[in-house]
């Protein structure tokens, strides 16, 4: 699927329209869409999974914003959810790059061939390499979705946009042994930028929440 629709088909799941946080060194717009293929429990915007909802506003409205916000803002952060798999998000960044913004992105990488195709378009991404391969789909839920995602990641530094690679630490998943892991296969491949996030159950599903906490008090009491 070619991501040539019109940036009016967008399911925006929402809009935070000042953000210091989304993109290192820069005052940003950041735009959420709707929808992801993955299932991770620890997921903070667990209300925008479903690519089933319809979005909270129009992406007439964001431009809207965004045309007022000229002067103010660097740039426009797409997140999600996964943007990629949206098609009018080429479209969409073609607008905002004509509005004068600088472009940013961030992924998990679940569509390689989709996110090439708006790389042109992006400044800098925020990718997400969530586990070593051997514990990625224990993380996202779906089998085989390290395959995409670490295509991704050679796709963005073989392209040479600036990219930070992160990965949310979650316990009840992963441990110390495996982020030194995959730190150490990451900086050989390349990577210059990698952090590792603590995880939070703000935004979470209550199961997870319940599952991380009685990690926690297991591990006290251990």
């Amino acid at each position: 699927m070619s991501l040539a629709a019109g940036a009016d088909t967008l399911t925006v799941a929402g809009l935070e329209p000042f953000s210091s946080c989304d993109w290192p060194g820069h005052l940003v717009a950041t735009v959420f869409l709707q929808g992801c293929p993955w299932q991770c429990g620890y997921c903070h915007n667990v209300s925008i999974i479903d690519p089933r909802a319809p979005g909270e506003m129009s992406w007439a409205e964001v431009r809207a914003v965004l045309e007022r916000r000229r002067g103010l803002l660097d740039g426009v952060v797409f997140s999600g959810g996964e943007p990629t798999r949206q098609a009018g998000l080429a479209a969409a960044m073609r607008e905002v790059r004509e509005l004068g913004y600088g472009v940013a992105l961030h992924t998990g990488g679940a569509y390689p061939r989709r996110l090439a195709e708006v790389l042109p378009l992006v400044d800098w991404v925020g990718l997400d390499i969530k586990a070593p391969e051997a514990k990625f789909a224990a993380v996202t839920g779906v089998a085989n979705s390290a395959k995409p995602a670490f295509e991704s990641l050679r796709i963005v530094l073989d392209s040479g946009v600036p990219l930070q690679v992160r990965t949310t630490l979650d316990p009840t998943i992963l441990d110390d042994g495996d982020v030194l892991a995959l730190r150490a296969q990451l900086t050989e491949a390349g990577v210059r930028d990698y952090v590792v996030q603590s995880v939070r159950t703000e935004g979470a599903s209550e199961e997870f929440a319940e599952r991380l906490t009685t990690y926690r008090r297991e591990q006290a009491l251990a």
